[in-house]
């Protein structure tokens, strides 16, 4: 009788784990489709885009800094947390006026308003040059139905609040002694997609961190990272190369530009006394640099355009980032997509000082000398930089990286014929992708019509198939799309374009080098010598790209 009894129990408790088994696939094999969820910091009420079919959830706190501390955890909430519109974005200069507030971290998670659960996510990082910017330089909510997934952008600290490389604040971790404070945000924002995304539908074990420009340059950095080790399951560099600063080069650069709030508040009497002192570990030097107001600091060092020399950043700190860089042979190795314009560097030639009040007023195509430089300068420039960030970042990766990497290069708005506004300015050119995933673009105002046509549309339906395989299986490839080759030594490349009627996407192959434009470069016969040479010397140099053209004119 003992034994029947203990039987029945067993089948009783049998049957009772089965069923909460069964109820939980239940719970978690769909989405509830609410905008109130509960994450580990508690609940919270997001919104629903009726018209595009998406749940939204909007800054989103996702950590918690003090200036030039390590990010740490939020704090619980009490109620419910109100995510029905965008966060603030970190403090930058930008326009010529300081905007945003200091440490603002938080994120913008949208999904598809569906029922599906265990869907790809995507973690974007925005562009800026790391010192400008925030999340919602892409919404989500116009194509992450298209992609099947759930879209996580990402506000991170900026500027000298972002990184910081002077020895006076080095008062923490390892990690914070980094002065990589942008990286450790998003190493943190992807923690917190770990922790929480599953409530939003998502798979927390295919995980995509994604960049463009200066965010593209920062997955870059996290390939490298050991802090980003298991993080991410793939990546998406739109536009980003590999770039990384010396510590101490840095440190110099930092100094120096802040010397001048130094005299100016009659700490020291002169610019080189004042870096001097900066460069010292005294805590007199870190609390000042702490009470210095985020609007005094936000200004400095804003005219980079996309040279590392004037704000350096992405320290090899041998911590966050090693001292080898690249070099490594330790990469978080996962599947990795490198996606660039053909025209990237149109932009930076456009507000370049000798061209940008011209450019602007529309004085510079009217004048053929003056058209004929800033051509120069696009044409080189924009050869250099999309090879930086495709081909050539591939090659130095390729003996020390194991997982399959896919370089495309987009085309479309080079050709006249196709896009005559945007081929006499500024081409395929930096963010050329970004009309391919939203709408409205933020480039509206000078792309015109040029991608209202059968072909653009086809060509951007194509694109994010591209992206949702890619997402989905780490293998952009699937049916009915041209195939995608992964790189090979034999430097394979998906080109990317369309005519006015159809998309035009094939497998190529770019096996040009540096040097080999550089050659080009100098046998060019548009302009005199001394011309070129004034445009090579003050126009092309110090950029991301160009360190052929520095060592052959000994730019600085």
């Amino acid at each position: 009788m003992k034994k029947l009894a203990l039987g029945a129990i067993t089948v009783a408790s049998l049957s009772l784990l089965m069923a909460c088994q069964t109820k939980k696939t239940e719970n978690t094999s769909t989405f509830n489709q609410s905008v109130t969820q509960t994450i580990d910091k508690g609940k919270i009420e997001g919104k629903k885009d009726k018209d595009k079919k998406v749940l939204e959830w909007l800054g989103v706190p996702y950590a918690q800094a003090k200036r030039w501390q390590e990010p740490k955890e939020v704090n619980k909430w009490k109620g419910t947390f109100k995510a029905s519109n965008y966060g603030d974005k970190d403090i930058q200069f930008s326009n010529d006026k300081v905007v945003g507030k200091e440490n603002a971290l938080n994120l913008d998670v949208v999904r598809p308003d569906t029922k599906k659960t265990k869907l790809p996510v995507i973690v974007y990082i925005h562009g800026g040059n790391n010192q400008t910017g925030n999340a919602q330089e892409i919404k989500g909510n116009t194509f992450v139905k298209d992609i099947n997934a759930v879209y996580v952008s990402v506000n991170y600290r900026l500027g000298v609040f972002g990184f910081n490389p002077l020895e006076a604040v080095k008062t923490g971790s390892d990690n914070q002694k980094s002065g990589n404070f942008s990286l450790l945000d998003i190493a943190k924002a992807l923690d917190w997609v770990k922790e929480n995304i599953e409530t939003f539908g998502g798979d927390k074990d295919n995980v995509t961190l994604s960049g463009f420009s200066a965010g593209g340059r920062d997955v870059m950095a996290a390939l490298i990272s050991p802090t980003f080790k298991g993080k991410f399951n793939k990546a998406i560099s739109f536009s980003g190369g590999m770039t990384l600063s010396d510590m101490e080069d840095s440190q110099n650069t930092f100094a120096a530009a802040i010397a001048s709030l130094v005299v100016e508040d009659g700490i020291k009497s002169s610019q080189e006394e004042a870096k001097s002192w900066l460069l010292t570990k005294g805590s007199d030097v870190a609390n000042y640099l702490k009470t210095l107001s985020a609007d005094r600091l936000a200004k400095l060092m804003g005219n980079a355009a996309i040279r590392m020399a004037v704000f350096p950043h992405l320290y090899k700190d041998g911590t966050v980032l090693p001292s080898e860089g690249f070099d490594t042979k330790n990469y978080n190795d996962v599947p990795l997509m490198l996606v660039s314009g053909t025209n990237e560097f149109s932009f930076f030639a456009a507000n370049d000082n000798r061209f940008a009040k011209d450019f602007t007023s529309g004085e510079l195509f009217k004048d053929s000398q003056k058209q004929a430089e800033y051509n120069y300068v696009r044409k080189y420039g924009g050869q250099l930089y999309r090879l930086s960030n495709t081909v050539e970042s591939t090659r130095l990766m390729a003996d020390k990286y194991k997982s399959n990497i896919y370089v495309s290069q987009i085309s479309y708005g080079d050709n006249a014929d196709v896009t005559p506004q945007l081929a006499p300015t500024f081409g395929a050119f930096h963010g050329i992708f970004e009309p391919m995933l939203q709408s409205p673009s933020n480039y509206t105002s000078f792309i015109g019509q040029d991608f209202n046509n059968d072909g653009a549309a086809e060509m951007s339906a194509n694109f994010k198939a591209y992206l949702k395989n890619f997402l989905a299986t780490g293998n952009p490839n699937g049916n009915d799309l041209s195939k995608w080759p992964a790189w090979t030594k034999k430097d394979n490349v998906l080109s990317i374009t369309a005519s006015k009627k159809k998309a035009e996407i094939k497998a190529t192959t770019d096996t040009e080098t540096a040097e080999d434009i550089l050659t080009k470069l100098e046998a060019d016969t548009s302009l005199s010598e001394d011309v070129k040479e004034d445009l090579n010397k003050n126009v092309l140099n110090g950029r991301w790209f160009s360190s052929v053209i520095d060592e052959k004119y000994n730019n600085q």
